[in-house]
């Protein structure tokens, strides 16, 4: 009798924590601007942790669950960056067809990889990232025009590769890039929010395949390494809560935010690095 009972009893336990994850997830992500896997892929992980799902399989878990989030999100942004017609629609013709063969490649290689991989990635894109938002500086450019194709392919492919390592929509490293090349900021941002759909779809498939096998070891309601407890509660709280998160920001200036967020985004790696090491 009492076995019959503990799916039901992890359920409600996981359901409980998700509620709770997607509530801290939509305040972070309105009260610093941004709502992708630097967010919710170390929110899912603390979640997945309490939860007790096994420790090897609690990272991919995370990232795919992550990037199943971000698709009706992503959708949704591009929809409405493209009515405003701010979409860079070059670079986004020249980036589609090597950020699909990034995701792809990327995505493969994090369902052969141990949880230490993805981790290490995490951890790199945090640390990177954190160090931009606390000491970067509007005068540092690459070039005053987008580059040519070769190297546009080029970092269409990187992108499309470490998003479904980390679980982004690859917006964040994306607009840098654009802005690196004196793209303004919103048109980096609208441009950045079409990619997210080209990334996201393709990487929450491959996560799905990838732990067809380790449905097992996995918790209620998972498919693959995608939790849809987790893809439906984070996500639909998230969005509730995200307009609070907003109204916070408006209490700080853009300077503050992003010390907030580069500080937030400097814990989590450190906190991933410790682990790496310990």
């Amino acid at each position: 009798m009492s076995e019959s009972l503990i799916p039901h009893a992890e359920l409600f336990w996981l359901a409980g924590s998700l509620l709770l994850a997607g509530a801290a997830t939509g305040i972070l992500a309105g009260l610093f601007g941004i709502g992708g896997g630097a967010i919710i892929v170390p929110v899912l992980f603390e979640v997945f942790t309490v939860a007790g799902v096994d420790p090897a399989l609690r990272m991919h878990l995370a990232v795919g669950t992550s990037l199943a989030i971000i698709i009706p999100t992503a959708l949704g942004s591009y929809r409405a960056h493209r009515a405003r017609s701010a979409v860079r629609s070059d670079a986004l013709r020249r980036w589609a067809v090597p950020v699909v063969l990034g995701v792809l490649a990327g995505t493969a290689l994090a369902s052969v990889s141990p949880d230490r991989v993805l981790k290490v990635a995490f951890v790199a894109f945090a640390g990177l990232m954190s160090m931009r938002l606390l000491f970067g500086r509007e005068s540092w450019v690459l070039g005053d025009e987008l580059p040519g194709r070769g190297l546009m392919s080029a970092y269409g492919f990187g992108v499309g590769l470490t998003s479904p390592l980390i679980g982004i929509s690859g917006g964040g490293i994306a607009s840098v890039i654009l802005t690196l090349y004196r793209v303004p900021i919103h048109q980096a941002i609208a441009t950045s929010a079409g990619l997210g759909v080209l990334i996201a779809i393709p990487g929450a498939i491959g996560y799905v395949i990838g732990g067809l096998s380790h449905l097992a070891e996995l918790p209620p309601l998972s498919l693959g390494y995608v939790s849809i407890p987790g893809a439906l509660l984070v996500g639909g709280v998230a969005t509730l809560t995200a307009p609070l998160g907003a109204r916070l920001a408006h209490a700080f200036t853009r300077r503050q935010l992003e010390i907030g967020f580069g500080i937030y985004l400097f814990v989590i790696g450190a906190r991933f690095a410790w682990q790496l090491l310990a």
